[in-house]
């Protein structure tokens, strides 16, 4: 996207640019909040939901509307109603040569007319089972903006775990680096062999790759996180140097979700739906007013007019095609009810695969600080070793890779418990943003 277009298009969604501020992960929750792709499109259908709810008024509620028109005719049936319709009737107007081949004539008309609905439950259902509908597709639209909060969760943390990486790499390049140079002079006064030389490089080697691919993923991680949060191109923040550690999953909720709240919802449509299709043989009773104008030349000219009326309409067999219906929305109501107790199975499910996600993510996180511990020593060792002339510079670039490998992994655990903790909080109706705040707490040292 064109960088004169960021501007506009993000005070469109409520969100001003990035200047290189430190993005904290609660600013980018509301961030994504105002302008994520899913939260937008989501907002946009639940209020699609709640102008049609909205609509199913219609049949509940009054109605008034105005009519005007202007008609001529040479009708005589036509010609003389527009002549009593306009309080025109002299006694000529009964001559026979007149009422059998009368000159046309023009009648201006003009109306307000008031429909009230007296008696109509099938409307009513049908009221109730659009709202049910709207109730449904705002719960999505929360179980969306979750989704997208647990998104900007990984993703933030994945950018800042790329980040990490690449520093990491960085730094064992430029060492690794020095001990290759250091091994080229102990070739030259004949303290190490050739192979020991060349095998330091291979090693060096093998870094000098992983940082290249670690640069290059910690910028598509940027961007990535940009993208989740609903500004693409937007990548000015700063954010945290490491990945904080956690301690917080006491935090994780015990509310309700919102999809198996959008699921109920559902349900409850189909049941209003399918008591609208039986209360649909009964009878309906509305009533209507009209008040009116008629003249030959102008609109509202003329004496006016009333009229008001009652009527009830009853249509118990069409061929059969209500009771069809009757049966479609009890089978609906039926195949929901079943979606829903599925969906509170697949939930508890989910919720325990989840939390043991979280138990697995917290022993690997201790495992690999452990082995970063272990690994770090054994690589001072042999640096020692090394000093003394005991151990080959393959040795210790091997150790240093050993060393490397285990601070990388002990990122990528602690990034992992983050996003197990937060799919947990997500699953239990928790609120993230609480998360957010503690994680925001524990964060230092922006990079």
């Amino acid at each position: 996207m064109p960088k004169r277009l960021l501007l506009p298009m993000l005070l469109l969604v409520g969100v001003a640019p990035l200047s290189g501020q430190a993005l904290t992960l609660s600013e980018a929750l509301r961030r994504a909040d105002s302008a994520a792709f899913p939260n937008r499109m989501a907002r946009a259908a639940s209020a699609a939901a709640s102008a049609r709810a909205a609509g199913a008024d219609q049949g509940v509620l009054p109605g008034l509307r105005a009519e005007l028109g202007a008609v001529r005719t040479s009708d005589p049936l036509g010609a003389f109603g527009f002549l009593l319709r306009q309080r025109g009737v002299t006694p000529q107007a009964f001559d026979p040569a007149g009422l059998n081949r009368p000159s046309a004539r023009t009648d201006i008309g003009a109306a307000m007319v008031a429909e009230v609905p007296l008696l109509n439950l099938d409307a009513w259902a049908g009221r109730r089972a659009a709202r049910a509908a709207a109730d449904a597709e705002s719960a999505r639209e929360q179980w969306a903006a979750t989704g997208v909060e647990l998104d900007v969760i990984r993703s933030y943390f994945g950018a800042v775990l790329a980040r990490e990486q690449a520093r990491v790499l960085a730094a064992a390049d430029l060492a690794g680096q020095a001990h290759v140079r250091r091994a080229e002079n102990a070739l030259a006064n004949g303290l190490v062999t050739r192979s020991d030389l060349l095998l330091a490089q291979v090693r060096l080697g093998d870094i000098a790759t992983q940082r290249l691919r670690a640069d290059a993923d910690a910028l598509l991680a940027r961007q990535q996180l940009a993208l989740v949060l609903g500004t693409p191109n937007d990548t000015a923040g700063a954010l945290p140097s490491r990945i904080p550690g956690v301690a917080t999953r006491e935090i994780a909720g015990a509310g309700t979700r919102a999809d198996l709240s959008a699921i109920a919802a559902m349900v409850n449509a189909a049941t209003q739906e399918a008591d609208r299709r039986s209360l649909a043989l009964l009878p309906r009773v509305n009533g209507f007013g009209r008040y009116e104008w008629h003249d030959a030349s102008s609109p509202l000219a003329g004496k006016p007019m009333w009229t008001v009326g009652v009527m009830a309409t009853w249509a118990p067999f069409s061929g059969g095609a209500e009771l069809a219906a009757r049966r479609e929305a009890r089978a609906n109501q039926a195949a929901a009810q079943a979606g829903l107790a599925a969906a509170q199975g697949a939930a508890a499910l989910e919720l325990a695969s989840a939390e043991s996600g979280v138990r697995v993510a917290e022993q690997a996180l201790a495992i690999a600080m452990r082995g970063t511990a272990q690994a770090a020593e054994a690589h001072r060792i042999v640096v020692r070793k090394y000093d003394g002339g005991l151990a080959t510079v393959a040795e210790l670039l091997d150790a240093q890779a050993t060393d490397l490998g285990a601070q990388l992994g002990e990122a990528k655990a602690r990034h992992d418990l983050i996003v197990a903790i937060a799919t947990v909080a997500r699953l239990r109706g928790g609120d993230l943003s609480m998360l957010a705040q503690a994680l925001d707490a524990s964060a230092t040292n922006p990079e």
